[in-house]
């Protein structure tokens, strides 16, 4: 028999938190990022469940691209890293890939590659964010380089927001992006989840391509200011196991490797079987909260690599067999992911990306 720990995927709550994106991006299209397995959450079933909705799929493995298209994925790809090697180039031509060129090397790779057919490319430009992206100078050379190959059949203009999420919010960077690409007339690409839900008003226009992501999978990415619940999304992702064993502890007694918990009180306390090899943050401290056979607790002691503690006190009825969800749920017992992510002083990303690949997962309309 399997273990007790698993996850449930609900594709019905990625569809809906896919219309909550819609219906603030107006006017313009959406690119649903499925990268990194679909943030944890599985690339295939996450592609189909939104394929009857999503306008196109962003994603940086060429692998996870490649096997979309085999699975009869149709919607446009975007690349969002474009390519790695020059090589790379005839797997856009191959699976109808559009690449996201953010360095000169890579126009220069594109014009020498000779396709038999233009492709569609984005230029992303540096607007603040420091990571990726050509400079004003960079990009005008750019556009004069593919110009002369006459290798590409569209240009889209794109940049990412560093700070969308915050007070400093986007405005800088959208006037920079405007003054970098006055007078191009050419489609755009702008705004994560955090500018989409934020600032709708400025991303919600005509020929631009928005990418929501952490909101597919039921996530605020602004959780200290505004909740997953508030911004009406649901979670799509439930971690969940059970107490195996139940132990009872004195004033006194320790818990777990370190014994960084330490008992004050009879203290009664249950034994999950999850820990951080399932992906359950070691880091998570005395106090993360949990629900257990439907009510909240706190966990207690250090993660272990397999099991964790959760307090028992005043849940006499609680015992083994009984059902802990770990982070998400459902309308009857809902614990956020963003919750969890805080206690343990990480996000939400961290914690779906990190489920480990000996969790069983049920995937559920």
């Amino acid at each position: 028999m399997p273990r007790p720990t698993r996850a449930r995927i609900n594709l019905d709550a990625l569809r809906h938190n896919h219309s909550i994106s819609r219906r603030h991006a107006g006017s313009a299209h959406l690119w649903s990022v499925v990268k990194a397995d679909a943030y944890g959450h599985g690339l295939l079933p996450a592609a189909l469940g939104l394929q009857s909705v999503a306008d196109g799929f962003a994603l940086v493995e060429f692998e996870g691209a490649a096997e979309l298209r085999a699975q009869g994925i149709r919607q446009p790809i975007l690349m969002l890293e474009g390519i790695y090697q020059p090589d790379d180039i005839n797997l856009c031509l191959d699976y109808a890939l559009t690449p996201v060129l953010h360095d000169l090397w890579q126009i220069d790779a594109l014009a020498a590659a000779a396709l038999p057919t233009a492709i569609p490319v984005y230029l992303k430009l540096n607007t603040g964010m420091n990571r990726l992206g050509l400079s004003a100078e960079g990009l005008h050379q750019a556009l004069r380089r593919l110009e002369a190959a006459g290798c590409v059949s569209s240009v889209t203009l794109m940049t990412h927001f560093a700070d969308a999420d915050d007070e400093r919010g986007i405005a800088e960077q959208m006037a920079r992006f405007a003054a970098n690409t006055n007078g191009l007339n050419l489609p755009v690409s702008v705004a994560n989840s955090a500018a989409l839900l934020r600032f709708p008003d400025s991303v919600a226009m005509a020929g631009n391509w928005a990418r929501p992501g952490i909101m597919l999978y039921g996530s605020s990415p602004f959780s200290n200011e505004q909740s997953a619940q508030e911004l009406g999304l649901r979670p799509v992702m439930t971690l969940q196991s059970e107490i195996i064993a139940v132990q009872q502890l004195q004033a006194g007694d320790r818990v777990g490797y370190g014994g960084t918990f330490i008992a004050t009180a009879p203290t009664r306390i249950g034994i999950v079987a999850c820990g951080y090899a399932d992906g359950y943050p070691r880091h998570a401290p005395t106090g993360t909260p949990v629900l257990v056979g439907g009510q909240r607790t706190r966990t207690l002691g250090r993660v272990s690599m397999d099991k964790l503690c959760v307090d028992l006190t005043g849940l006499e009825k609680v015992g083994a067999g009984a059902t802990a969800i770990l982070w998400g749920g459902d309308e009857k017992a809902y614990l956020p992911a963003d919750e969890v992510a805080t206690a343990a002083g990480t996000i939400a990303y961290e914690l779906f990306c990190a489920l480990a690949g000996r969790v069983s997962i049920e995937y559920v309309e």
